[in-house]
Parts: C-alpha cells; structure tokens; sequence
C-alpha cells in the first residue's frame, strides 16, 4: 500500500467514525480525486528536532523572574509540558492548525472554562516567543475562546452568615471564619499570614496578592474579639496567625482552611457548597449593599479589573426587585 492509499484508509476510517451513516465508497473515490496529481509524504519523527520543551523552560524562567506565583507557574508547566509531548516538531514551525488538532484531540471530556483555561496558557506562551523574537508570529491570534454564560453568583445571606458563626466548636474556628470574611482575603493571603501582620490598633494588616501586590485590609471588632482569644490559647513559637490544631505546630494550608469553614457549614446544616471563596463574595456583595463604592470594594479585594469586582459583588436579585417596586413602578 503507498502512501495516498494509506492517507484515503485512514481518512475515511476517521471521518465514519465522525459520521457513521456516510457513503464511504463515495467519500474514498472523492479523496483518491482530490490527490491526483499529489503525493502524500509521512512526517519522519525520527528526523524532526522539537525544542518546545526547551522554550518552555525559559518561559516558566522569565514568568518567575515577573513575580508569576508559584501555582501560576505549575500551571503553565502542567499544560505546556502536555503539549510538548503530543507536537513532535520545531516551536517556530507550529501553526494554529496544530493547535486546533490538538485541543480537539485532548479536550474532548473538559468544560468551556478548562478548554478557555489551557488557550490562555497557550496565548501568553506564544505571545511571549513572538515578543522574544523566538518565532516570526504568534498562531494563538486565531484561537477564540469559548463564549460561557455570566451567572451571578450567589452570596450568603446574614441569616446564613448567623448560622455558621452559631456552629463554630472552638475559638479558632470562629476567628478563623470571622478573619476571613470580614477581611475578604484571598486563602493563600490567609494562610500567609502572621500574627506580626496584625495591626489591633487599626484593626487592619498588609497582605500580598496577586503579582506579589500588597495591599491593606481590614477586619472587624468581631474578628478582633476572636483573634485575640485565639492567640491567648497558643502556645507555640510558630510565626503564622492560623496553625494547625495538633502538634507538631505548623502554618496551616489552603486545604485545611477549605475543609474547617466545610465542616462548620456541614455541622450548620447547609446543602450547598460553603468554602472561603464564598465568604470573601459574600463580604464584597454585603458591603455594596450596604453602601460602599464599588472602588473601596475593589481596593479591599486587590482586584486590578473594576469589572472583576463588578461580578462578585453582583446585585441580588431581591434587590433589583425592591428598587424596581421602589422607584420605577406608578
């Protein structure tokens, strides 16, 4: 069997598999008609150099260098290291094509966001070989994003917030979920931070976000209450503001943060999903309706974008009601 007679087997085996009910003989003539004239060639593998890896190495590299996080990093090297081993050929030789085939090759089981997620990792990657002059142009331009619907996301109630603070076991669970949400930090700003960030005389601490920004925040009277009954029941040397409950003593994790506001939801009673996330949202929306600036929210928040700030702090429906009731209706 020569190569045109290979290509023609293995094309309309791929495209029955596509379309079962297809005339396959009639699709074999169409194709050995279309490459007349032509002859197919196989790619020699053995004989083509790939330097992806390479060039994603010197990606994560300059990424760290810009004060990328470390899970921004992982990410990138999780995705760029995937695609490395399934194109076999030179970065400079890659085209949208390629790209394409394998998205759809490997993503066919993952949702809209995952998908939008891997064509970002790809759009800085290509973006930046084009800026080092790596490649003469970036193939990522072709590539559209996945359009996914804007739900607003739902916030706790007061009521909700009354019920898990009434579950809280120990002191240091309720300073745990007072801290969070009064300050609206970020988990990994949470568990980096030390009791020497604290300010009790300004009710306020300095945390570092995104892109190694650092901001100031502030948390409640409340929260102030708790921390200081939780710290009286430390006896550790330990630095970090939030350890864990069994000895030997260390900084707590994001998993650990996650699973202590779960258990206390579970304990609440709730049959929804109630994580440190929501809390923060929950802060932002609370506080917006209670009449901050949707710039204050965004400051406390660390958001760049106002539009970032603009979907958590959405307004609930309830409210638009009562203003509609309130105002537009005669």
């Amino acid at each position: 069997m020569n190569c045109n007679e290979e290509f023609v087997v293995r094309a309309v085996g791929k495209v029955t598999l596509e379309w079962p009910e297809i005339n396959q003989l009639r699709l074999r003539d169409i194709l050995y008609e279309c490459l007349y004239n032509y002859n197919v060639l196989p790619v020699e593998q053995a004989l083509v150099t790939s330097d992806i890896e390479e060039k994603m190495m010197i990606f994560i590299a300059s990424k760290r260098l810009e004060g990328r996080s470390e899970k921004t990093l992982y990410n990138y090297r999780l995705i760029l290291g995937k695609f490395a081993s399934y194109v076999h050929k030179p970065i400079s030789t890659v085209t949208v094509m390629d790209l394409r085939m394998y998205l759809g090759a490997t993503t066919k089981n993952l949702k809209p966001g995952s998908i939008n997620t891997i064509m970002s990792c790809f759009k800085s990657f290509f973006g930046w070989l084009e800026l080092e002059e790596y490649i003469p142009k970036d193939p990522t331009r072709k590539l559209k994003p996945f359009k996914q619907p804007i739900r607003i996301r739902k916030s706790l109630t007061i009521d909700e917030l009354e019920k898990l603070r009434d579950n809280c076991e120990t002191v240091r669970e309720r300073a745990l979920l007072e801290f969070t949400f009064s300050t609206g930090a970020r988990v990994s700003e949470i568990i980096g931070t030390d009791i020497e960030d604290l300010n009790f005389a300004e009710n306020s601490l300095r945390v570092v976000g995104k892109g190694d920004k650092e901001r100031e925040v502030y948390f409640s009277p409340k929260a102030k209450l708790y921390l200081e009954k939780y710290l009286d029941t430390r006896k550790d040397a330990c630095p970090a503001l939030f350890v864990s409950s069994r000895y030997p003593v260390h900084r707590i994790g994001t998993r650990a943060v996650e699973r202590e506001i779960g258990k206390i939801a579970e304990r609440a009673g709730f049959d929804k999903a109630v994580f440190p996330h929501l809390l923060r949202h929950t802060m932002a929306t609370l506080a917006i309706q209670a009449g901050a600036k949707l710039t204050t929210v965004q400051h406390l928040l660390g958001h760049t974008d106002p539009s970032t700030t603009q979907i958590y702090a959405e307004t609930s429906l309830e409210d638009v009601k009562h203003e509609y009731k309130q105002h537009l209706i005669q």
